[in-house]
C-alpha cells in the first residue's frame, strides 16, 4: 500500500494541471508568464514606473503658451509667403514697394520700364553736346550727320528746319507739367504728346524735331506728313542714321509724330534705343 501512494499523487497532479489549462482564457491570462511554482520570473529591464520618483530623470515640461505659439506660426508663414512672392514675382513687388519715379505724377512704370508708354532715358553730358545754332544743341555724332542731311535736302530743293533738339530733364519737366495744367489734361492725355521728365528721347541729345521752312503751319503737327520735307525724310533719313520714333499706330501708344526723329548711328545710340526698337518690332 505504501508503494502505490506516489502514483495516486501523480495522477492527482496531472488532473489539477488539466483543470488549470481548461480554465485559461485571454481575458484571465496573467500579464507576466508564471512558473509552475507560482513565482514571477526575473525581469532584466524594470518598468519606469518601478523606479522611485526621486530617481527619475524625466524633466517636467511647462505647457507652451497657445497665443505665442499661434503668433510664431502666423509670423513664420507670413515670412515664407513674402520670400516666395519675392522669388517668383520680383519685378511687381519692386514696383509696388518703390515710390513713383516722377514727383507729382501718380504713375508707375510697367514691367518693361515704360511710364505712360515712354521708355526711361538719362540726360546727355554737356561735354557731349555741340551747338547747332539758334540755341539748339545735339550730341556730336548726331549733329554731324544732321548737318550733312540738311545740306543734302537743300540740294534737292527741300529746306529742313530744326524746331527742337536737346532738352534737359528740367526743361522737359516744365514742358510736361506746365502745358498739362494750361490745357487741363490728365497725365495720360499729356503723355500721348509729350514724355514725362526722365522719359524723353530729347534728353539723350540724339532726338530732333524737324519742320518744313516752306510750310510753317505744319510744324509739330500730324499734317507735317503732307509736306515735301517729310516725303524727303521718308526716302533719305536712314542714309544719315535717323529713324522716325513714333510712327502712326505705334505699339508704345504715343501719338503719331512725323516730325520727331532719333539718331541711331553709333553703338551707344543703338544700345540706348534698343528697348524701344525691340518693342516696336515685336
Amino acid at each position: 500500500m505504501t508503494a502505490a501512494r506516489p502514483e495516486i499523487d501523480d495522477a492527482a497532479a496531472v488532473e489539477k494541471d488539466r483543470d488549470s489549462l481548461t480554465d485559461f482564457s485571454p481575458v484571465n491570462a496573467p500579464t507576466q508568464r508564471q512558473s509552475r511554482s507560482g513565482r514571477q520570473p526575473r525581469i532584466a529591464n524594470r518598468n519606469a514606473d518601478d523606479i522611485p520618483v526621486a530617481q527619475r530623470a524625466t524633466p517636467q515640461l511647462r505647457p507652451a503658451n497657445p497665443w505665442l505659439l499661434r503668433l510664431a506660426i502666423v509670423s513664420g508663414g507670413a515670412v515664407l509667403v513674402a520670400v516666395a512672392l519675392t522669388l517668383v514675382f520680383p519685378q511687381p513687388l519692386r514696383r509696388w514697394l518703390t515710390p513713383p519715379p516722377v514727383a507729382g505724377l501718380d504713375a508707375r512704370p510697367g514691367l518693361d520700364g515704360r511710364l505712360l508708354g515712354h521708355f526711361p532715358y538719362g540726360q546727355a553730358a554737356a561735354s557731349d553736346l555741340v551747338e547747332l545754332g539758334d540755341g539748339q544743341r545735339l550730341q556730336r555724332d548726331a549733329a554731324r550727320e544732321l548737318s550733312a542731311m540738311l545740306v543734302a535736302a537743300r540740294a534737292d530743293g527741300v529746306e529742313l528746319v530744326v524746331l527742337s533738339a536737346f532738352r534737359s530733364i528740367d526743361q522737359q519737366k516744365a514742358l510736361f507739367f506746365d502745358v498739362k495744367s494750361e490745357r487741363n489734361q490728365t497725365a495720360r492725355e499729356r503723355a500721348r504728346v509729350s514724355a514725362p521728365p526722365g522719359y524723353s528721347e530729347h534728353s539723350t541729345g540724339y532726338a530732333v524735331d524737324l519742320g518744313d521752312a516752306s510750310a510753317a503751319g505744319t510744324n509739330l503737327s500730324p499734317s507735317f506728313d503732307t509736306t515735301a520735307a517729310f516725303q524727303w525724310l521718308q526716302a533719305n533719313a536712314h542714309r544719315y542714321h535717323f529713324t522716325l520714333s513714333f510712327p502712326r499706330n505705334n505699339p508704345q501708344g504715343v501719338s503719331y509724330e512725323p516730325w520727331h526723329w532719333r539718331f541711331e548711328g553709333t553703338a551707344e545710340a543703338l544700345k540706348l534705343f534698343e528697348p524701344a526698337a525691340r518693342f516696336a518690332n515685336r
